[in-house]
């Protein structure tokens, strides 16, 4: 009987590993070289590094908020580049809203060792948390989560286990199986490829905290009725914000002083006594 099973082993070992490739093929486009930094936008920060609970090295920018703010964005990024092509945006955020921010390339990405991976940027996102957290000044009661593309993927997952304060949208997908139907439909097998990986739709119902979901209706790369799929399975207090001109990269630009604006209300609201939903 364990000959006959052989075989079976072999061949599901051989598509964990094949389904493994695909996935830092075609989901993970990381970058090495960090060419920029929040320094050259003219803004402050500290170069950080911390762990992982397996012992991996991960790299991270922590921006001091201006004024007296107690207020943390812990950011997860897109699938691709960095954090040094963030810069333009953090010193956006920086100076338009002045919260504390938290940035960190996932394992695989910039100086971070390892590679990616699905669980692994999990993994990644609590070691980013267990830093804010030894921090003395960082109030957890405080903290918002900002998830772009990916990232917002990223940010569902953790706000299940770790609810945040606030949590923020940008581009978000449903789901990679809802994505690979998009992106490859010419391909009938690559839902059942993506499977549940970063099954967002299925997983927000469990997210209990505020939220926003922000999506450019020029986006080229996730649609933005995957934005409002997602946004129709969350739990109130929830809100949408489509924008007309913006894509999927764009909105902090594209969107203007609508975006910025909406952010800042956000922020408002969620430092105000709750209410019930109406």
């Amino acid at each position: 009987m364990a000959i006959s099973a052989f075989p079976l082993l072999v061949v599901g070992v051989l598509a964990l590993i094949f389904l493994s490739q695909l996935e830092r093929m075609f989901i993970f486009f990381p970058t090495r070289e960090v060419f920029y930094t929040p320094k050259m936008v003219g803004v402050a920060y500290e170069d950080v590094y911390f762990r992982t609970y397996a012992g991996q090295r991960l790299h991270g920018w922590y921006v001091p908020g201006t004024g007296d703010t107690d207020v943390t964005w812990l950011w997860f990024h897109g699938n691709g580049g960095n954090i040094g092509h963030r810069v333009e945006e953090i010193a956006q955020i920086h100076r338009r809203l002045g919260v504390n921010l938290f940035i960190f390339d996932y394992r695989g990405y910039g100086k971070s060792q390892g590679g990616p991976s699905e669980k692994a940027t999990y993994r990644d996102a609590r070691a980013a948390l267990e830093y804010l957290n030894s921090r003395p000044d960082f109030a957890q009661e405080r903290l918002v989560y900002f998830g772009r593309s990916l990232g917002a993927a990223v940010s569902v997952e953790l706000a299940i286990e770790h609810p945040p304060m606030g949590m923020i949208l940008v581009s978000p997908f449903a789901s990679l199986s809802d994505m690979a139907k998009i992106a490859y439909p010419q391909i009938q097998f690559a839902s059942w490829l993506a499977g549940k990986r970063y099954d967002s739709l299925a997983r927000i119902n469990q997210v209990v905290v505020p939220s926003i979901i922000i999506h450019g209706e020029q986006d080229e790369i996730v649609p933005v009725s995957q934005g409002r799929k997602l946004y129709q399975a969350a739990n109130h207090p929830k809100q949408f914000l489509g924008l007309p001109a913006a894509g999927h990269n764009d909105t902090n630009t594209a969107g203007g002083g609508l975006y910025w604006d909406t952010l800042a209300e956000f922020l408002k609201t969620l430092s105000q006594p709750s209410q019930s939903p109406g």
